[in-house]
């Protein structure tokens, strides 16, 4: 490969004697464009040694921008070209459901048809898949019901081809910020050749997925970043601005966007701390700096964010499958649920029949059927669970403690403290606990129903609690969050989120916590209420507004997340597996005459990537050695400040998956991994191994050639049965394809 790299300038004084850019055969000159030295336009900061350079975004706070010479731009469509080529190559094959497409296609579809859903991610990616779905004629109408499901007649390549779109992006994209930071087009397209024939980046990059338009806006907002310069100029504000934007998008289609937020906040607090020490800038540009910063990367991505969830909740604005994750208030603004447009009374009052729902996230409604729990699991009487359908079994009826049939005109309100009785209304059995564990959750007590038509005992009395109230404060329907709380044993009426045997109809499990700790899983609200003693409002003035469904909706993101835990035989990938290509992800078929899909990176790739992050500490401790004894060793500064933002990235896209407590995936990694190969293409092209960088591509591609059918697919037998064609490139047993 030739090796085509630029010299960085550092300082205004270094124009005088600026250097052209050798190539092995002949030398072309760079043309710099001198720094203004206006105040609104000046670039400032200090280096080491006193030397003076351009204050920019981030990076090229230290770096010289130079024109894209010929050689770059043919490079540049070369990169261009062979990335769009091997992400769009085989689009629409398998023609079936691959993997998360069942999730990720299916809510594309909710938008097309307007259906409110759930998930645990904000709602750009998904918003960007239905748009790209309906833009190419697809009709919402395929069901996506699980891996495999054949497509058929289905318009679902604009989907694909969307996502492969913004995919092909990646190493375009690496190549201009490698190139950036290093001024050199060996650096550039050693980060960009790896990512081209990575064939872990061309398989994410092929299906109906959030992760190439996640990496999309990352990459973006990187090269954004590294780009803005010359103060105040339009340019500076375009890539200003666009910085900004990139970043809402990125945090607009998971949360992971965050990463990158923190990584563009670091170099600008870096970026303005060394402008504050330039005392060629006076108090006011300092202040002007800081306000444009302000603005485009804090208050123009928030903004932004904000206005991602104003077009979610005006579009999907039909009752969907999602409606029960929410609040009984929130679920009152759908079309189509029983509470849109909706009267009934204001306050919960006493002979009210009534829905009681939980509030942790698919905690259901408090329930009741005519079956018993089984011989063995506590007292066996009648079973008390929580669905999460409607039904007529969730109806109850608020009796006083002794109760008054006699009572006549407007019924008495329940307030906080009163003591009631809940009476299922189909079995006539009260809500009842006692000392009895529970069946799942042992240091709970259990739940049941007994007596029968209004007769019972001491354990069937609640006390009523309203979360945040005082004693006489009444209940209001849908808003009020209320507890139970047991008085005979002073436990709270809970659910814990676990699903029942069989012999419970795989319901979940209600109970009675002695922990008395206010959680979601023991507060409930009143959702149906009937009694016609009242007078009825309109639930439309007791819809929340919109900055209530937004803080409700990330409330409940965030507990999905956070609920995301593995289950039993369900294999979860560990962080310390990924650098090191431990243990793809099947995206489709498991036999030898299925269509399979393998997630792997090209071996070649991700070990050269493992090994360069080690390799570029040792350069970095031994140029800074080096620096302090007095020797000047040529790009140490890109090494150290370029490669360190990239060694940065990589930390903050990789190390925070270790203290999580969710389930994981192999496919997490793949931001932290578009770090590593920017940071080993600006590590290698500085070293003396130019022919060993050379080898290691050629290396690269030949593997790339062995490795593809794992992105393309493949069939026959599988890699550990006789016979088969990648017999000899299953290099780890935990390679299963």
């Amino acid at each position: 490969m030739a090796k085509a790299e630029c010299t960085p300038k550092w300082n205004t004084l270094a124009l005088r004697n600026r250097k052209t850019c050798p190539t092995p055969e002949k030398s072309f000159q760079t043309t710099f464009t001198p720094v203004s030295k206006d105040k609104n336009s000046q670039t400032a900061g200090h280096l080491a040694g006193g030397d003076t350079q351009s204050s920019n975004g981030p990076s090229g706070q230290f770096l010289a921008r130079e024109s894209i010479e010929s050689p770059s731009k043919v490079l540049l469509m070369l990169v261009a070209g062979l990335s769009f080529s091997t992400r769009l190559y085989k689009i629409t094959e398998p023609p079936h459901v691959c993997w998360d497409e069942t999730h990720f296609g299916k809510m594309g579809s909710y938008y097309i048809n307007r259906t409110f859903f759930f998930d645990v991610h904000p709602p750009l990616g998904k918003m960007l898949i239905g748009l790209a779905g309906y833009m190419s004629g697809y009709d919402g109408t395929f069901p996506f019901i699980k891996p495999g499901d054949k497509y058929e007649n289905q318009n679902y390549w604009g989907m694909r081809g969307f996502c492969a779109t913004l995919g092909s992006f990646l190493p375009i994209f690496a190549y201009l910020i490698v190139l950036e930071l290093s001024n050199s087009c060996t650096a550039a397209i050693i980060a960009a050749t790896l990512l081209i024939f990575d064939t872990g980046c061309i398989t994410i990059s092929q299906y109906i997925l959030l992760d190439p338009i996640l990496m999309f806006f990352i990459m973006a907002a990187v090269l954004s970043m590294v780009k803005f310069n010359q103060s105040f100029s339009a340019s500076w504000w375009l890539w200003l601005v666009l910085t900004g934007i990139n970043l809402a998008g990125a945090l607009g289609v998971k949360f992971v966007g965050l990463f990158v937020i923190i990584l563009v906040g670091l170099n600008t607090i870096w970026d303005l701390w060394r402008l504050l020490g330039d005392m060629s800038l006076s108090l006011v540009d300092i202040a002007k700096h800081f306000l444009a910063r302000a603005f485009a990367l804090i208050l123009l991505p928030l903004i932004l964010y904000v206005t991602i969830f104003a077009v979610h909740f005006v579009v999907l604005n039909k009752s969907g499958p999602g409606d029960g994750f929410f609040s009984s208030a929130f679920q009152s603004r759908l079309i189509g649920n029983n509470l849109h447009n909706a009267s009934m009374p204001e306050y919960l009052a006493f002979g009210s029949t009534v829905t009681i729902k939980n509030l942790r996230i698919a905690g259901g409604y408090l329930h009741s059927h005519w079956h018993l729990y089984p011989e063995g699991v506590g007292a066996r009487q009648q079973q008390v669970t929580a669905y999460l359908h409607k039904d007529y079994n969730n109806l109850w009826v608020v009796h006083r403690q002794q109760d008054n049939n006699s009572q006549s005109g407007n019924p008495d309100l329940v307030r906080h403290g009163d003591i009631v009785r809940l009476e299922h209304k189909e079995t006539t059995r009260n809500l009842h606990s006692h000392l009895h564990e529970a069946p799942l959750t042992k240091k709970h007590f259990q739940v049941t129903g007994y007596g029968i038509n209004g007769t019972g005992d001491a354990n069937d009395l609640w006390q009523v609690e309203v979360c945040g109230g005082q004693k006489g404060d009444p209940v209001k329907v849908l808003r009020s969050k209320v507890r139970f709380l047991h008085r005979a044993t002073g436990c709270a009426l809970y659910s814990s989120g676990k699903t029942l045997p069989k012999w419970g109809w795989e319901q979940i499990e209600v109970t009675c916590s002695p922990y008395l700790k206010e959680t979601p899983s023991s507060q409930w609200n009143i959702e149906d209420h009937i009694n016609p003693k009242l007078p009825n409002i309109s639930l439309s003035v007791l819809k929340p507004n919109f900055l209530e469904i937004l803080l409700e909706s990330h409330i409940v993101m965030f507990r999905g997340n956070s609920g995301l835990k593995p289950k039993d035989n369900e294999m979860n990938s560990k962080p310390w597996h990924w650098p090191i290509n431990y243990q793809g992800l099947r995206f489709s078929g498991v036999n030898a005459t299925e269509y399979r899909v393998y997630l792997l990176g090209n071996p070649v790739v991700w070990w050269i990537n493992l090994a360069s992050l080690g390799l570029y500490l040792t350069m970095v401790a031994v140029a800074s050695i080096a620096t302090q004894r007095g020797f000047s060793l040529e790009h140490s500064l890109v090494l150290v400040r370029g490669g360190g933002l990239l060694m940065l990235g990589w930390l903050l896209h990789y190390a925070p998956f270790f203290t999580m407590g969710r389930i994981l995936y192999f496919h997490h990694y793949f931001p932290a991994m578009l770090f590593s190969s920017m940071l080993t293409g600006t590590k290698l092209c500085w070293t003396s191994f130019l022919h060993l960088c050379v080898w290691s591509e050629a290396v690269e591609q030949t593997n790339f050639y062995l490795f593809h059918p794992l992105s393309y697919g493949m069939t026959g037998p599988l890699a550990h049965e006789p016979g088969s064609a990648m017999a000899d490139l299953k290099w780890m047993d935990s390679w299963e394809f």
